[in-house]
């Protein structure tokens, strides 16, 4: 507190001009006494003018009031800190001139009554300041503003934590280096156990928790369990729709996947017994797939009531929900036809990209329209001569889409197979160029093996099988269940194979060949087209067969969720049509 005392002291003499004639007289020998030196009925005159003069700035709609109000009148400091937020407030309301205001000698000499008694502002018209003197164009490093900001730093600890609160918004949204937002943020995280109030918590989350991943980790907490905390949970249960929507977007454009808060958000949205708004269900549903956060429940009542809105939404939003939904894995036929048919509706409006995310989105998901000759040929159409335009990766994803479909025609297959198309694929090592090269694996397969009319081109022999070593200290808890089992059942170790990765761009858990009799043989005897290198030179016997084990996971649903991807019903068909008896675990 001394040095604090010190330091203002410091301040205030050395912004004070040096005395130029004699010292002046003491408090009592002058003509304008103290205020405590007043009587009663002075101090009732004065704070009388003082509330008609608040209220006069308060009211007034024309900048030109604001600029009347210090002339001729002894204005206080923190009368001309309201009249200076009041100006600003009506600046940008107006869309008015700065340049103007700050050129008026009027405005100058509030700033100097502002400045020249800034310690006797109150908190709430100082905190304002922050926001108002950028607002009317004072250059953040003048005198001025960095005159406020020193006094707001020297206020930090009395200040009320919702100005602090709006303090931190402000500050974090205008993206400039400001000595007073490392402090007021460090305040924050130590007195983060006096946040009171959904709304709070929910801009800090939103506006500031970027800034500060100790601050955010402490408003996730008091999101879950408020301190005191009468009931766990309670803080979340008082969100209302839109709160949820701010927060859970606040954590999906963070990349924070705060699990237990997004099950407590889950939990308290499916208790609001009213119909969502839309903005809430786009945003939700968003910020679920950014996330990766699958809840069944409310997967189910999103796109139950994202329905009846379908004829609202714009191409972009349709296209987006369709790609949300596909990378959730989750699958409404309702809502599927829904878009199926506005699609057909609105193709027109629908950019060549829109159209291509709700056709992989279809893709993803194995998704079959009830009018689907209608609907492809109506695709087939608008990618007729479109393809040029089309990004190399976005091609192949909608090549690739249409052959997990089964609509996929010899132009789109040469489109992508060609050795020129491959040409821009080369020497691209990022992760969407090693997804596209997998993807082009299964359309070359699909060429192969599902269209007996195609002649080529196919891929190069040295673009089979490519290098997806798979880790094997990566292997899911049933593969590696399998492994240990398997050798036991067949009779010897040399009797399986595991881990493969086949030309056809497809990896195989386990494969096993089994005579006529359904006894196990050495797999490694006999020749495998299926691999790049061959280990065996012998044919197969008259009936024997091989077997392919395919390891399916679905934690987050049921064993019918692997039903929902296109990418395992292409796996299925495409293995099976190069001889494979398929067991799925």
């Amino acid at each position: 507190m001394a040095a604090h005392l010190v330091r203002r002291c410091c301040r205030r003499l050395l912004l004070l001009p040096a005395p130029l004639g004699p010292p002046p007289a003491p408090p009592a020998l002058r003509t304008c006494p103290p205020r405590w030196a007043k009587g009663p009925q002075a101090r009732l005159r004065e704070e009388g003018a003082e509330q008609q003069l608040r209220e006069l700035i308060q009211g007034a709609s024309d900048p030109q009031e604001l600029l009347q109000v210090g002339q001729g009148r002894a204005l206080s400091s923190n009368l001309a800190a309201l009249a200076i937020t009041r100006l600003a407030q009506l600046t940008c309301e107006q869309h008015l001139d700065t340049e103007s205001i700050r050129g008026d000698p009027r405005f100058q000499r509030l700033l100097d009554t502002m400045h020249a008694q800034i310690s006797q502002v109150w908190n709430t018209p100082l905190v304002q300041l922050v926001r108002s003197l950028p607002a009317l164009g004072l250059a953040r490093g003048g005198h001025q503003v960095r005159s406020v900001e020193q006094e707001v730093l020297w206020r930090l600890r009395r200040l009320p934590l919702r100005q602090l609160a709006h303090l931190a918004e402000h500050l974090a949204g205008q993206g400039h280096d400001s000595p007073l937002l490392p402090e007021v943020l460090r305040k924050l995280e130590l007195r983060w156990t006096e946040l009171e109030g959904t709304r709070t918590v929910v801009t800090l989350m939103a506006k500031v928790g970027h800034l500060s991943p100790a601050l955010m980790e402490r408003l996730e907490d008091k999101s879950l369990f408020p301190v005191p905390c009468p009931h766990a949970l309670e803080l979340a249960e008082q969100f209302d729709p839109d709160e949820i929507r701010r927060l859970a977007l606040a954590l999906a454009l963070q990349q924070r996947r705060c699990v237990p808060l997004l099950r407590a958000l889950s939990y308290h949205l499916l208790q609001k017994p009213a119909e969502l708004p839309l903005p809430v269900l786009t945003d939700l549903l968003f910020a679920y797939s950014k996330l990766s956060f699958q809840q069944p429940q409310v997967l189910h009542r999103l796109s139950l009531e994202l329905q009846p809105h379908l004829g609202t939404l714009s191409p972009a939003q349709v296209s987006r929900c369709a790609r949300s939904f596909a990378s959730l894995r989750w699958l409404s036929r309702p809502l599927a036809e829904g878009i199926a048919q506005y699609s057909l509706d609105n193709t027109q409006n629908l950019s060549i990209t829109h159209l291509c995310g709700i056709l992989v989105s279809f893709a993803r998901l194995n998704f079959q329209p009830s009018s689907s000759e209608e609907f492809f040929t109506m695709i087939q159409e608008q990618l007729q001569g479109q393809e040029q335009q089309l990004d190399v990766h976005l091609l192949t994803d909608v090549v690739w889409s249409l052959c997990v479909l089964q609509q996929a025609r010899p132009p789109h297959l040469r489109q992508v197979l060609s050795p020129e198309f491959l040409s821009r694929l080369r020497g691209d090592t990022s992760p969407r160029a090693q997804s596209s090269w997998l993807k082009l694996l299964h359309v070359n397969t699909t060429a192969r093996l599902e269209a007996p009319g195609y002649q080529g081109p196919f891929l190069p022999p040295e673009a089979l099988g490519g290098s997806r070593d798979r880790d094997k200290d990566k292997a899911t808890p049933l593969q590696r269940g399998l492994r240990e089992a398997l050798p036991g059942a067949l009779g010897g170790p040399d009797l399986a194979r595991y881990d493969e990765s086949t030309v056809y761009g497809w990896d195989i858990d386990a494969e096993v060949v089994l005579d006529s009799d359904n006894k196990a043989l050495p797999v490694r005897d006999f020749t495998a087209p299926h691999l790049c290198h061959s280990e065996g030179t012998k044919p197969l016997p008259p009936g024997a067969k091989r077997v392919a084990v395919l390891c399916w996971e679905f934690p987050q649903f049921s064993s019918r969720g692997r039903e929902l991807l296109g990418r395992g019903s292409m796996a299925r068909r495409h293995l099976r049509a190069a001889g494979f008896l398929l067991v799925e675990v």
